[in-house]
């Protein structure tokens, strides 16, 4: 998974635990590619500020997943239900029964995993 992909997915499930300076920092220079220079004029803090800032951020959200496991939940699910899709759009009438067999394992690994 790439960074930016992963440390999307903690803020979109962590992000509102972290209080409204922090998402504003965060949002600000991860996601809307703002240096730490422009960040730092517009919250009026030091570069080092911002840095220390984010970098925290990241540490919180990461330690929220460690605990919570959401991210790693919703990205195993959604693999499972891409290849449940895969299945019953590509399966061969002559191979129904395989078909079925393999939605059935992946539909038990979902509800377990709920």
């Amino acid at each position: 998974m790439d960074e930016l992909f992963e440390k999307s997915l903690l803020y979109d499930f962590y992000g509102e635990l972290l209080t409204e300076h922090q998402k504003s920092v965060y949002e600000r220079f991860v996601f809307d590619d703002m240096s730490l220079a422009e960040v730092a004029d517009e919250e009026g803090i030091s570069r080092q500020g911002v840095h220390d800032l984010v970098k925290r951020c990241d540490k919180i959200l990461q330690g929220y997943e460690e605990k919570l496991h959401l991210v790693k939940k919703f990205v195993s699910i959604k693999k499972k239900a891409t290849e449940i899709d895969k299945l019953t759009s590509e399966a061969d009438p002559d191979k129904r029964s395989e078909a079925l067999i393999a939605i059935k394992k992946l539909a038990g690994g979902i509800i377990e995993e709920l």
